[in-house]
């Protein structure tokens, strides 16, 4: 593991066991609804400061949090074209499936690449370091995605060459 991804991902691991203490809270306009607040942000006193943990100017996670949900926005590093391509098939292929990774959103925040939505039902049925976990190990598989990148435009350019 590269020397900057090891504190980059403890220090995302641990926000993320902090924000995660979420509880039921009905909705304080519509009687007998349960939105997730980070979502709707109907009360901003129900909001909590978000939080951005960044490894460089181009790597980062935003970690927004209330007092039912928890919004985290992972940004991918894409240094070239051929990266943003890569970087846009992989998280189309993964928002696609979005039914079937419970926690992951269709649709990303603006300025990241892939969203997640942790809502209280889902701590309710899930353990919470499970939840962590399955969040750490996505990022650190998504900022290794990098060297993949870097070996498929070694292929594309050594196909090119030929």
């Amino acid at each position: 593991m590269a020397a900057t991804l090891k504190p980059y991902l403890s220090a995302v691991r641990e926000t993320l066991t902090a924000a995660i203490c979420l509880q039921n809270f009905d909705s304080q306009l519509v009687e007998r609804h349960n939105k997730p607040e980070v979502e709707v942000k109907s009360n901003k006193e129900l909001l909590l400061t978000p939080v951005v943990i960044s490894r460089n100017e181009r790597e980062r996670v935003l970690i927004e949090g209330s007092i039912n949900s928890l919004r985290i926005s992972i940004a991918i590093k894409q240094a070239d074209e051929i990266e943003k391509i890569l970087c846009h098939k992989f998280t189309r292929f993964m928002m696609m499936r979005a039914e079937n990774f419970t926690i992951l959103r269709r649709k990303q925040i603006e300025g990241y690449d892939i969203s997640f939505l942790i809502t209280n039902f889902h701590t309710e049925q899930m353990y919470k370091h499970k939840i962590n976990s399955l969040i750490r190990c996505g990022a650190e598989s998504i900022t290794l995605c990098d060297s993949s990148f870097i070996s498929i435009k070694t292929k594309r350019n050594c196909y090119r060459l030929r």
